[in-house]
């Protein structure tokens, strides 16, 4: 798979100006802030006390033998237990990452929990690459901005202009990084004419959230992901006739309410505003909106209307992505 990637801007809150309707000209940011990446500090006691060659012997069932190999190839090299191991192929990059994910209480779906997992979700099948640094930048953005502590609890929309920006991608990895907090996490499939959501996590059909809104299920048909602790998904159901109607009724309000209660962070995946109104209602029912475009593809005016639509919606705007995906 080719890893996609971001760039590593957010724009300021704020309505960016068409420059005009060349379509296949490269969207322009008015103004870009830099994200900066902020580590949440671990907690006291969370660390694994038990060594990472610990770890790693026992995954791989070293002997006494190997062990000492290890070590004199780590201290001949003056590299770290991991590097050594897989230097002398005793231990995969897989078992590394594991050990580490152990040690720091940070979920990681190893390579054999992938195989139900799409290889789109990049956070959770390689949680220490580029692509994932910047999911994690885009977090603490987050968890600075409109979702911070001392602001009222919001659930986040990401919406994008149109089909095939990258908008459901960005949304999953984005849960995903929420719930390698240790924090439960709800992701939402709100795309209710042509959902994916639950192809990514290898979710089968089932209740949802069509089917919570029209009265047919209860609020409680989300799914957690094993391979991904503290991480649920609430698909969007079955497909109805009037996704713009079931969104606009009150018991939305309510069901949101309700799992803000209940999770540490909502994610919501939305239609593409072609489809219409559904992501502005989307916006101002989550309370926050993240935007999303596609670089060398949307155009400014597409994003500049979303980001009006938005604040019509009296949502409030976390920002504006770019992305290569």
């Amino acid at each position: 798979m080719t890893t996609s990637s971001f760039s590593r801007q957010t724009l300021r809150a704020r309505t960016p100006q068409p420059e005009g309707p060349a379509a296949d000209a490269e969207p322009q940011a008015p103004h870009v802030e830099t994200l900066r990446a902020v580590a949440p500090a671990p907690a006291a006691g969370a660390l694994e006390e038990r060594p990472i060659g610990d770890l790693i012997s026992e995954l791989r069932r070293l002997d006494a033998r190997q062990i000492e190999l290890i070590l004199q190839h780590q201290r001949q090299h003056g590299v770290r237990f991991g590097e050594a191991a897989i230097a002398l192929q005793l231990a995969s990059r897989d078992d590394v990452l594991w050990a580490l994910s152990q040690q720091f209480h940070y979920p990681y779906a190893a390579e054999g929990d992938l195989t139900q997992l799409s290889d789109e979700l990049v956070t959770a099948g390689d949680p220490f690459g580029e692509a994932a640094e910047v999911f994690r930048d885009v977090r603490s953005q987050l968890l600075m901005g409109v979702l911070a502590v001392d602001q009222p609890r919001r659930a986040l929309a990401v919406l994008s202009p149109d089909i095939g920006d990258g908008k459901t991608f960005f949304a999953a990895n984005l849960a995903v990084a929420f719930s390698q907090l240790g924090e439960r996490t709800l992701l939402v499939d709100a795309d209710m004419r042509t959902p994916r959501q639950h192809q990514l996590f290898g979710v089968g059909p089932g209740a949802g959230l069509s089917n919570i809104l029209a009265g047919r299920a209860a609020s409680d048909v989300a799914v957690p992901i094993p391979a991904l602790p503290g991480l649920y998904l609430l698909s969007a159901g079955t497909l109805p006739p009037n996704p713009l109607e079931l969104m606009q009724r009150a018991n939305f309000g309510f069901l949101l309410q309700d799992l803000l209660s209940r999770y540490d962070h909502v994610v919501v995946d939305t239609p593409a505003a072609m489809h219409g109104a559904d992501s502005r209602v989307l916006a101002a029912r989550c309370g926050a909106g993240l935007v999303l475009g596609r670089r060398n593809r949307t155009r400014m005016d597409a994003l500049q209307s979303l980001v009006t639509q938005v604040g019509r919606a009296h949502a409030k705007l976390a920002g504006v992505m770019l992305n290569d995906h």
